[in-house]
């Protein structure tokens, strides 16, 4: 990745990136294949050390904060473990989902190796996320042996917790799951768009950040417009 990293916000105490998707955050051994990674390629952009603050899955793109030292870097993730932060994101689903609220517990999501260590009999957790739907569409295709059309439906979704892979199962289990979900998706509607639209990524963005500044004290609201491969399927309909 030789092109800067778009810069959403930077001051002198911290610095938001939009980080595209398939770019890990950090370097993880569960990911060898990786040879580039969010935190080295914002540090070596700006000249200086920076520390994150919370996660981003290596398929989601949108707004990714750090720090620019240890310690904001703790408090601010505090803010998150503490759900001081609001966070907003954009996705695209299956089928015709409208607006609502979803209060679903989730058991923690363990690998195999990286967690053995780990309680496995851990209760699952509170987790609830509040849904919109901004736009649908149905495309004359047949993905589904049950439907001679396709569905689909443009979602803006605000976790109030912070679960791991929450929006991406909170929407599997609705039975609508997010396009370009390989974990907890549809393979045949994954395929389709693959092959009709030449999209492989997960289709989930953060667009939205808000939260306290640790140093001014003031409120930042961040926000990213809608990614063009999330909103092209919707845009051709109008």
């Amino acid at each position: 990745m030789s092109d800067p990293l778009p810069i959403v916000f930077q001051d002198d105490v911290v610095i938001a990136i939009d980080k595209p998707s398939g770019l890990l955050v950090h370097r993880s051994w569960l990911a060898k294949d990786a040879t580039t990674f969010a935190l080295q390629l914002v540090r070596d952009q700006i000249g200086q050390r920076v520390y994150p603050v919370h996660r981003l899955d290596r398929p989601t793109s949108g707004i990714l904060l750090f720090a620019k030292s240890a310690e904001i870097a703790r408090e601010l993730s505090t803010a998150f473990s503490e759900r001081q932060v609001e966070k907003q994101y954009h996705a695209v689903v299956r089928g015709y989902l409208g607006d609502g609220e979803l209060d679903y517990a989730l058991t923690e999501e363990l690998d195999k190796v990286a967690d053995r260590d780990a309680d496995q009999d851990k209760a699952p957790q509170p987790a609830q996320t509040l849904y919109r739907c901004l736009a649908q569409v149905e495309l004359p295709f047949q993905v589904s042996k049950k439907h001679a059309t396709s569905r689909y439906s443009l979602m803006q979704l605000q976790p109030k917790t912070g679960r791991k892979h929450q929006l991406r199962r909170h929407m599997s289990h609705l039975r609508h799951p997010i396009i370009g979900d390989t974990r907890h998706g549809d393979g045949r509607h994954n395929k389709f768009f693959r092959e009709h639209f030449g999209l492989q990524r997960l289709l989930l963005a953060a667009t939205g950040l808000k939260f306290t500044h640790p140093v001014s004290g003031e409120v930042l609201n961040l926000s990213l417009p809608i990614p063009p491969d999330l909103s092209q399927l919707f845009d051709k309909q109008n």
